[in-house]
């Protein structure tokens, strides 16, 4: 009877043993599993990630983009980029590609487009703007229509040209020596319309025509056959009859080249 019970007590232990052994195996095994899978979906979360187009790039691309369109600019340029709806969800872009939608210049409160082929398609547009910040003429005299500009009748002041009209001078030689169109007072911001070219030769006015080689120098007199601009063909009648031609400039000298 003692060797029974003591042989059924081993049986037992043996299976508790077997038992508990089976219940850690399979513990092991479902940590394993969800180690494999917390470890996957942190994996497929960081490609995610790294597929969403950055939108600062997308800033940064613009604003370079502007800053090569406004090259040549006068003044001080500054471009400002505005705000991408942080809810977009775009895929990461290999080519981002910058343009100016028809119609778009960079200048003043424009729109920037953003547009993406590869590996998924996209197109954005965004809100900047420009300024640009220089001298520019103003009327330092009232100008009466007709009167011919001198360097006394105008000034210079400074600010931002997108918010001025279109065609202001910013360099005083340009406007010198025209006359003006009509009548204005002074600060008025002077644009192209305002001010005409003058002719620097009237019709049947006297002129001097010159002559300059190689060793020689020969000048003559004569009545200018219509006006001219200054750097404008005219013709002219000398005391003999015959029509020269030659390039007009200010103080009725007309210059004849061979």
């Amino acid at each position: 009877m003692h060797y029974v019970r003591t042989y059924a007590t081993a049986k037992i232990v043996i299976g508790l043993k077997l038992l508990w052994l089976a219940l850690v195996l399979v513990c092991m095994s479902v940590t394993a599993t969800v180690r494999a899978e917390i470890s996957t979906a942190s994996a497929e979360a960081v490609s995610g990630l790294s597929q969403k187009q950055n939108l600062n790039v997308i800033k940064a691309k613009i604003s370079e983009f502007l800053q090569t369109q406004t090259i040549g600019y006068p003044g001080k340029v500054k471009t400002q980029v505005g705000t991408i709806d942080p809810n977009l969800k775009l895929a990461g872009c290999q080519d981002l590609q910058i343009f100016l939608p028809s119609g778009s210049r960079a200048w003043g409160k424009t729109t920037v487009g953003a547009k993406c082929e590869t590996p998924s398609a996209w197109t954005i547009y965004v809100q900047a703007t420009v300024s640009v910040v220089a001298q520019y003429l103003v009327a330092a005299t009232p100008l009466g229509q007709g009167q011919i500009v001198t360097g006394q009748d105008i000034m210079f002041e400074s600010g931002d040209l997108t918010q001025l009209p279109a065609g202001v001078f910013t360099d005083a030689v340009q406007a010198i020596g025209r006359s003006v169109n009509i009548s204005m007072n002074a600060g008025t911001v002077l644009r192209q319309e305002m001010l005409k070219v003058s002719p620097v030769v009237q019709q049947g006015q006297t002129v001097k025509l010159t002559s300059t080689g190689n060793g020689f120098s020969v000048s003559a007199e004569g009545q200018a056959m219509g006006k001219a601009n200054e750097g404008q063909i005219v013709q002219v009648k000398v005391a003999s009859g015959q029509l020269v031609t030659g390039i007009a400039h200010a103080g009725g000298q007309i210059e004849v080249r061979f």
